[in-house]
């Protein structure tokens, strides 16, 4: 328990860019790199490899997180570019379903189309969220288990609505399909992506009074005095250099 414990808060003292090249972070590059693949080809129409690329993406996502705990190759560079790549990949795949969901003949879809974006708003939030506290000089704490339950969630939901959904899906029992396989009914897509919604806003909700304490702290009077000190030991080694 103290190994924990004395683990953590090495974690938490060395710097941003210390013990950087490692597997788990090797593989959330990979994931950023990835999405502009997917979203190439989820546009031009190539569904079985967009979903190829997708489903490993969320390969890479669950893969680094094992490795960085079982090798001990746990980072702070890692703890913020894990949910970096998580959160840019979520809020690509919202805003193109979003369109393709906003532009198909289906009816349904179309109605149900506006629920993407309730995806790419929490996204953004977090992203900027992420953005003020990391530029304050707080790190945001990694994905707790309610995270890891909803991200694990969207990748299984996005997947099989573009493997099976209808006018979307690569192996729907529609023409145009790679493979005329099977066709996901609109009301079980619908409740697919509103579980999804839930786990994801159960998720948000959860990461917020770790996030407020450590802001009431960074902002506290000694957290301030904090602050100020570092910044004066960094100008000041900066100049001896």
């Amino acid at each position: 328990m103290s190994d924990t414990k004395n683990n953590k808060k090495e974690i938490k003292e060395e710097g941003i860019f210390s013990n950087v090249w490692t597997i788990p972070n090797l593989l959330s590059f990979i994931r950023i790199l990835l999405i502009p693949l997917f979203a190439y080809l989820f546009l031009k129409e190539n569904l079985l490899w967009a979903v190829f690329v997708l489903a490993l993406s969320g390969l890479s996502d669950f893969f680094d997180g094992k490795i960085a705990r079982r090798f001990n190759q746990v980072s702070a560079l890692g703890k913020l570019l894990d949910p970096v790549a998580d959160k840019l990949t979520q809020a690509t795949i919202a805003v193109l379903l979003f369109y393709r969901f906003f532009n198909a003949n289906n009816h349904t879809l179309k109605l149900f189309a506006w629920v993407f974006l309730l995806f790419i708003v929490k996204e953004l939030v977090m992203l900027i969220g992420g953005g003020l506290m990391i530029y304050f000089g707080i790190r945001p704490g990694a994905a707790e288990i309610y995270g890891k339950a909803a991200t694990m969630a969207f990748y299984l939901v996005m997947i099989t609505i573009m493997a099976f959904g209808p006018e979307v899906g690569a192996f729907r029992a529609e023409p145009g399909a790679v493979a005329q396989l099977f066709t996901l009914p609109d009301s079980v897509m619908m409740v697919l992506v509103v579980i999804a919604v839930i786990m994801t806003f159960v998720a948000f909700i959860s990461y917020m009074p770790e996030t407020h304490r450590q802001v009431q702290e960074r902002f506290s009077p000694e957290g301030k005095a904090k602050a100020k000190a570092e910044k004066e030991a960094k100008a000041a080694e900066k100049a001896a250099k």
